[in-house]
């Protein structure tokens, strides 16, 4: 019927996981190395069922983010948001016997819609405690606290007249992994950096968005799905990959110089530059490299660290050939400027 309201909705879900090369300090590494907690498998490319996923303790925590607006002659007339946070289990396994720990959530945090003429932006934060405590020194008596830190995503989701919408990890714990997925369940984005030290001492209280501070997320694009499955080989395979650890600014590889090196990228994020331009960054399960191994060992790019980065260095061999033809075909990025 002509003048009928028209409705669009959309959606944004992140998923927050521990991966292995997360934990740092032999201490907080030793109960996931002697398998009494664990660490999480990669989350799924797609994410069809989520509470599917929560069943399964394949997540720490998950922010549901749905939004919609209804039209009326092109103008915005109402609009309203759904979802909430999802939360995960920590099953700790001591000798025959495991127990599961369900995480403690903290009441989702929605401030009013942002409405214009033209487009209304959702932003939602979620998350909690994690199910076991952990012991953290503090200042005063008795020194020290039993009180697992806390871990969250802030997500924005942006709905327009003309149909469109667009959605952005804004703040986010620096602890665990973030993994950022689209209306139709597709993985879009990811948190780029670890920082666990700094999670363990501050993620408590007023440093959180239930105090008076978020963090700021710093998010990558996502690489493909072969240099996920290539990560994996490259990780779990026989020969090992040298394992580095590179400060802010360092050059990994200078375009037109030498090199046969490929770079796994575990945590952080690097720059992709072509002829002084900048052409896209990266983060973590990205792989570099390859074609200077296929086009007669010279850097096609530079590659930088924007923060700082743990590495996997592999040299060439390490990588199915075939494998390296089909990803380099992805990665002629310069000839996409």
């Amino acid at each position: 019927m002509e003048g009928a309201a028209m409705r669009i909705e959309s959606a944004v879900t992140s998923i927050s996981w521990i991966p292995s090369e997360a934990i740092k300090g032999l201490a907080m590494k030793l109960p996931f190395d002697k398998g009494v907690a664990h660490y999480d498998e990669p989350p799924p490319d797609v994410v069809e069922d989520l509470d599917e996923l929560r069943r399964a303790d394949r997540f720490r925590f998950a922010n549901e983010l749905r939004g919609w607006v209804e039209l009326e002659g092109g103008r915005i007339v109402g609009h309203g948001q759904s979802g909430g946070g999802h939360i995960g289990s920590t099953t700790l396994k001591l000798g025959g016997r495991q127990a599961t720990f369900a995480a403690v959530a903290l009441p989702d945090l929605r401030p009013d819609p942002v409405v214009t003429g033209t487009e209304v932006t959702f932003v939602q934060t979620c998350g909690g405690r994690t199910g076991v405590p952990a012991p953290r020194r503090v200042r005063r008596a008795p020194f020290l606290q039993f009180s697992a830190p806390l871990a969250w995503t802030t997500l924005s989701l942006t709905i327009a007249a003309d149909g469109s919408s667009r959605h952005e990890l804004t703040g986010a714990s620096p602890f665990p992994r973030h993994w950022v997925y689209d209306a139709q369940g597709k993985l879009s984005a990811k948190s780029g950096l670890i920082d666990f030290s700094t999670w363990f001492r501050r993620a408590f209280g007023k440093h959180s968005p239930w105090g008076d501070q978020d963090s700021p997320a710093l998010a990558t694009e996502v690489e493909t799905a072969l240099e996920r499955q290539l990560s994996l080989q490259l990780m779990h395979g026989s020969a090992k990959p040298q394992v580095r650890k590179v400060k802010a600014g360092t050059v990994l590889t200078e375009q037109g110089a030498p090199g046969d090196e490929l770079f796994l990228v575990l945590d952080g994020v690097v720059r992709i530059e072509v002829d002084g331009e900048r052409i896209a960054e990266y983060g973590p399960g990205s792989l570099h490299g390859e074609r200077a191994v296929l086009e007669g060992g010279r850097r096609t790019s530079t590659l930088s660290a924007v923060t700082a980065c743990t590495l996997a260095v592999a040299a060439a061999d390490q990588v199915d050939r075939a494998a390296l033809v089909e990803l380099s075909a992805g990665h002629r990025r310069e000839e996409r400027r």
